[in-house]
C-alpha cells in the first residue's frame, strides 16, 4: 500500500474518532431529549462505527504484510483482509446513503403524522433550537453560555386529561397549575381547589397592541380573592406591549398597586408577545429586552420574585436571553416533550386544559418547584 494511501486512511481515523467522541458528548449532554432525538444519535454513531470499521479493516491488512524486522504474516490471512481504497470509500458512501435515507424516513413519517416541519427537523438537529418563525424555519445554535434545564422527559408522566407530572423515584416533584383572565369567565374557585389545583396566575390587564391603552382585566379582583380564599397560591402578570421605558414601568406600576392588598407569593410576570403589525413590531430586541428588564427590576425593588414569560418565537426572535439570564422564567410550549435546552422554573404546556369550576377551556401548567417553600 502506498504511503499516500495510509496518510489518507490515518486522516480518517482520526476524523472518525472524534465524530464518535463528539456524538457520545451530545448524547450525554441532551439526556433529556426525546427517544426520536436518541434514535437520530445512535445512528449517526453506527456510521462513525462503520469508519472506525473500515479503517481497522485495512490496518489489519497492513500490518499482516509485515514491518521491518517481522515474520512475513499468512498469504491466506494478508488476502483476507486487504482492501483497495475505492472498496473503503464504496462502504462509506453505502453507509451515508443508508443513514440519509433514514433521515427522510423520519421525516416524511413525522409530516404525515401532521407535525410542523420545525417539529419534524428537531430530532435531527441535537445542536441546534429549531424554530419556526417569520414564516420561516430558523435554526439557533444551543448557547453552552446559558444555564440548560435538567428536566428528563422519562420522568414525565401524563395522567387523565392530559395533566402532566414530573416524577423522579415515585415521588411527584411538579405542582399543577392554571393560568385565567376574563376570557373563563365565571370561576368556582373552590372546586378548582378540589380538581388539584395549587396554583394559580392571575392576570392583572394589558396594553393593547393597536392602540397602547392601559387596561385591568376585568376580572382580576375576583379572581385573586376566590384563589386566595380557597387555598391555592398566586402569582400574576401584566401583557406588555409597551414600546418604551416609560410605557413599562407604567404597566409595572399599575401591576404593584393592584397586588398591594393581597398576598401575592408566586411571580410577577412580564408576558410581552411578538404580535404581527403591532406598535411593538419595530422594536428591536435589544429595546425589548431593556423593557424587560426594567419591568423585572421594578418588581424587584417592590420585594416580589420577578419572572419572564417566554414562548419559543419569543425566546429567539425578540428577547437576548444572555442578558435575562438573572430571572426566572415561565416558558410555553404545547407539547408533551421537553424541548427548549435552557432554564425554566414553570412550564405552560397545553391551551386546551379542563379544570373543575371552569367552563370551557383553561392553560395548563407545571410548576418544578413550590410556591409556599
Amino acid at each position: 500500500m502506498r504511503n499516500d494511501q495510509v496518510d489518507e486512511i490515518d486522516k480518517k481515523e482520526e476524523s472518525a474518532e472524534k465524530a464518535g467522541e463528539a456524538l457520545i458528548e451530545r448524547r450525554q449532554s441532551n439526556r433529556g431529549r426525546s427517544n426520536r432525538m436518541a434514535y437520530v444519535l445512535a445512528a449517526l454513531s453506527c456510521v462513525a462505527v462503520l469508519l472506525l470499521g473500515a479503517y481497522v479493516v485495512l490496518f489489519l491488512g497492513k500490518s499482516s504484510q509485515g514491518e521491518v524486522g517481522q515474520e512475513p504474516a499468512d498469504e491466506a490471512a494478508d488476502l483476507s483482509l486487504s482492501y483497495t481504497q475505492e472498496e473503503v470509500d464504496r462502504l462509506v458512501d453505502e453507509a451515508r446513503a443508508e443513514e440519509a435515507g433514514r433521515i427522510l424516513d423520519g421525516i416524511k413519517q413525522s409530516l404525515e403524522r401532521g407535525e410542523a416541519m420545525a417539529s419534524a427537523l428537531r430530532p435531527y438537529y441535537p445542536d441546534d433550537v429549531v424554530v419556526y418563525t417569520d414564516g420561516r424555519v430558523r435554526f439557533f445554535p444551543i448557547q453552552e453560555d446559558l444555564k440548560k434545564n435538567s428536566y428528563l422527559q422519562e420522568n414525565l408522566v401524563e395522567l387523565e386529561g392530559g395533566v402532566l407530572q414530573y416524577v423522579e423515584g415515585g415521588q411527584v416533584l411538579s405542582h399543577k397549575g392554571i393560568d385565567v383572565s376574563h376570557h373563563q369567565g365565571q370561576i368556582d374557585w373552590g372546586q378548582v381547589a378540589e380538581d388539584g389545583v395549587e396554583f394559580a396566575f392571575i392576570r392583572v390587564g394589558l396594553r393593547g397592541y393597536g392602540t397602547g391603552k392601559v387596561v385591568l382585566d376585568e376580572r382580576f379582583e375576583e379572581n385573586i380573592k376566590g384563589a386566595l380564599g380557597n387555598g391555592i397560591q398566586v402569582g400574576v402578570y401584566f401583557y406588555s406591549q409597551s414600546i418604551n421605558q416609560e410605557e413599562v414601568l407604567e404597566e409595572a406600576s399599575l401591576v404593584l398597586e393592584q397586588i398591594a392588598p393581597y398576598k401575592v407569593t408566586g411571580p410577577v410576570v412580564y408576558d410581552s408577545e411578538k404580535v404581527a403589525d403591532s406598535r411593538t413590531s419595530p422594536l428591536s430586541a435589544q429595546e425589548r429586552t431593556d423593557m424587560a428588564l426594567a419591568f423585572c427590576k421594578a418588581v424587584e425593588d417592590a420585594g416580589y420574585r420577578p419572572m419572564i414569560y417566554l414562548n419559543m418565537n419569543a425566546a429567539f426572535s425578540i428577547y437576548d436571553l444572555a442578558k435575562l439570564e438573572a430571572y426566572d422564567k415561565w416558558f410555553a410550549h404545547y407539547t408533551h416533550e421537553i424541548y427548549y435546552p435552557y432554564a425554566f422554573n414553570i412550564w405552560q404546556y397545553s391551551d386546551h386544559g379542563k379544570v373543575q369550576g371552569i367552563e370551557g377551556e383553561v392553560d395548563l401548567n407545571l410548576s418544578f418547584e413550590d410556591w409556599t417553600k
